[in-house]
């Protein structure tokens, strides 16, 4: 591992990756991956935590992975038809999701949220959609409106629905109403309040652009009551959270949804994405009575290759994979909890299992608004993210991290101590 001194010089223009992948003046190139190990085109060594935003549970180049991948694209990486690959990891799915009835695959997180919205329309047929305030929920108009308001944009204490990307129109802001999360009794009435017009509430039970706070049960059996009463559906995001246990944050919470979004680690590191729900619902796609509610295909949907990668990453993750994880993640957490209050710096780590993200403020985060940074706190969080970077240590701008299977205790030990070191930037930068 370099030194301080020799590794400021790897990345000395670092500013952040709060833009995703965009970094001034030019994005770290990664060459391989091993393990939980990435190399990047000048052949520096990192440990990732980003593990391509979430996705990579088992890290690099898993050779059970690549072995599944290689033995179906001897066989054909993509057919016009349906493959028993599909069926397998959607059989696997439905046995671990106990509000799963049937599958249908897609080729991304942003494609299954799209998709069951539209799902929850064709049942209702309802126009409007609820949603949480700084929830990211893909790329689709209606699931990105009040991403990231500011707080001049925030309507005092009940959210308004504000356009994400330029260009949106306005029909779609009409059409989406913004709840606050973790808010039981704000929520729930803007949900009667609107509620014979509402074709779901989609949630996300540990929003990462929302601060990664775990979600009251309280407040998600509130949101399942309230959605029976008025009618409309219950649409709970897993892309991120079914990392969380064999059967996701559904089975942490006991929570019944309707509809069900994956995507990220039923891949096995190829991109996907599945809707999953109770069969009533599902039957919007059923075209065997001529059109569908809900006309649905896509050219690399169910895409072989992906499902038998899939398939063999979800086998790997059975309840010992996820103990590991979870120790992991309880100590890489009360680490980073520990190196804050030694180094005097505001913040520490939230978060469940392998998921943790990083926050420089001395407020409970619980939901957007909490989470949200001050100017000071950025510039904390950028300092910190290179002063990690510079250590060998790549996680998110925004202070996320996801660990993976391959990791050890030295890793988290190392992880912990990169953490320590950058503090002591930010406490310098100060």
């Amino acid at each position: 591992m370099a030194s301080q001194s020799d590794s400021v010089k790897m990345y000395p223009d670092f500013k952040s990756r709060s833009k995703a992948l965009f970094m001034k003046p030019y994005p770290i190139y990664a060459a391989r991956g091993e393990g939980c190990r990435v190399w990047d085109v000048d052949g520096n060594e990192l440990i990732d935590c980003i593990n391509n935003f979430t996705s990579l549970i088992h890290g690099h180049a898993h050779p059970a992975l690549i072995e599944a991948a290689m033995r179906q694209l001897a066989l054909g990486s993509a057919f016009g038809l349906p493959t028993e690959s599909e069926v397998d990891l959607a059989e696997l799915l439905v046995s671990r999701l106990p509000s799963v009835d049937q599958v249908r695959f897609a080729n991304s997180g942003t494609e299954a949220v799209m998709t069951a919205l539209k799902a929850a329309r064709a049942f209702t047929g309802r126009p409007k959609i609820a949603k949480c305030e700084g929830a990211y929920h893909g790329s689709y108009d209606y699931a990105e409106v009040s991403l990231d308001p500011t707080p001049a944009a925030w309507g005092g204490n009940a959210p308004v629905s504000v356009a994400y990307a330029k260009g949106t129109p306005e029909n779609v802001l009409v059409n989406v109403v913004t709840i606050p999360f973790n808010d039981i009794e704000g929520a729930v009435s803007l949900i009667r309040e609107r509620g014979n017009e509402l074709a779901c509430v989609l949630v996300d039970p540990m929003p990462n652009r929302a601060g990664l706070a775990p979600a009251d049960k309280a407040y998600l059996e509130a949101l399942r009551q309230v959605t029976r009463e008025v009618g409309a559906l219950l649409v709970l995001d897993e892309v991120i959270t079914f990392r969380l246990g064999c059967r996701g944050a559904q089975g942490l919470w006991a929570i019944d949804p309707d509809l069900t979004t994956l995507g990220k680690i039923i891949g096995g590191g190829f991109p996907v994405g599945a809707i999953g729900g109770r069969a009533e619902v599902m039957a919007v796609f059923d075209p065997r009575h001529g059109k569908p509610a809900l006309p649905h295909a896509g050219t690399f949907s169910a895409n072989p290759v992906t499902m038998r990668a899939g398939l063999a990453a979800m086998q790997l993750l059975d309840d010992a994979a996820f103990m590991h994880l979870d120790a992991m993640g309880e100590m890489v957490r009360a680490g980073i909890n520990d190196a804050f209050r030694r180094s005097g710096v505001p913040g520490g780590a939230v978060g469940l299992g392998s998921l943790l993200k990083i926050h420089f403020s001395r407020r409970p985060i619980r939901d957007y608004r909490s989470a949200y940074m001050t100017e000071e706190e950025t510039k904390r969080q950028a300092v910190f993210s290179l002063g990690l970077l510079n250590r060998g240590v790549l996680a998110a701008g925004n202070g996320l991290m996801a660990l993976s299977t391959p990791m050890t205790d030295a890793d988290i030990a190392t992880i912990v101590a990169a953490v320590s070191d950058a503090l002591s930037d930010v406490s310098a930068a100060a």
